[in-house]
């Protein structure tokens, strides 16, 4: 597969082709889904809570962040990486905000950074842009702001929230984003917002219009333990249950001592019977 690019998926926005996106946060991971056929890799702050046991994504780190980042990177060279940019990392100024975009691409290798908000990142967005690094922006409801929204809350809903949205999309796009994650707003919206603007959309409960879309791999994957499943996820395969049969088994064998068996054990020893002995007597 060739590396894709900015160009290369404006393109495919422009012939109406639909771009599938989903996250990474690992190295095994990220060779997999690459052979998938996945064109773009997202190494969300959802690591927080997906590999990190949090209950959101406010605590991850700038250097969690890179860590990540440079191995999904490497997994993956061939897809267009996006890396999120976490919570407090761009928000207290400009200049906070370019030299931690700065960081994340310098680092990992990644291909463009991510930053929740509309108006209120308009300048952050615009001067990392003006850097040469690709930004892919994110309205609708934005995880970093779950505390303001109340929860984790459709946005757009009526008429002020879907006006607020919709000017959120055109004040990304001006200040430079090619590409915007639409979260949790209703599907007219998220087409209207699709058509209406130059960036490439992405959407994540946002219906079948957006240019393409991105799911948390260990939702769409159906690796959660606690059965909880977001309205828009649908399970494209239970490798959760797969690996803990897998490991079920594992540990029944290891209980039953059939595990390792001669097939899985090293050739015998050509020291000789004498020899093992006199070790067994020496130690």
């Amino acid at each position: 597969m060739a590396k894709e690019t900015v160009l290369t998926l404006l393109a495919k926005k422009a012939a109406g082709e639909k771009i599938s996106q989903m996250t990474c946060y690992d190295y095994t991971m990220a060779r997999l889904e690459a052979a998938a056929g996945v064109e773009t890799i997202l190494v969300g702050d959802s690591l927080g809570m997906t590999m990190q046991g949090y209950p959101d994504t406010l605590s991850v780190t700038m250097e969690e962040m890179i860590v990540y980042a440079r191995s999904v990177v490497r997994g993956a060279p061939e897809c267009f990486v996006i890396v999120d940019m976490p919570f407090m990392s761009y928000q207290v100024s400009v200049e906070q905000a370019v030299a931690n975009a700065g960081r994340l691409i310098k680092e990992t290798g990644a291909n463009a950074v991510k930053l929740e908000g509309g108006a209120a990142v308009k300048e952050q967005i615009k001067a990392i842009v003006d850097c040469g690094i690709p930004v892919c922006a994110h309205v609708g409801m934005t995880p970093q702001s779950a505390n303001a929204f109340g929860g984790f809350k459709v946005q757009g809903k009526d008429e002020a929230s879907a006006r607020r949205v919709l000017q959120d999309a055109f004040d990304v796009q001006e200040a430079g984003a090619f590409m915007c994650v639409l979260e949790c707003v209703p599907a007219t919206l998220a087409r209207i917002i699709t058509q209406k603007t130059r960036m490439v959309t992405i959407g994540i409960g946002a219906g079948p219009d957006c240019d393409g879309q991105v799911l948390v791999a260990q939702d769409a994957l159906a690796m959660g333990v606690d059965g909880f499943r977001p309205k828009f996820v649908k399970h494209f395969a239970q490798v959760g249950e797969c690996i803990q049969d897998g490991v079920r088994a594992y540990v029944e064998d290891v209980k039953a001592g059939t595990y390792p068996s001669e097939e899985f054990t090293y050739a015998k020893s050509d020291l000789g019977p004498a020899l093992a002995v006199e070790l067994e007597a020496a130690f």
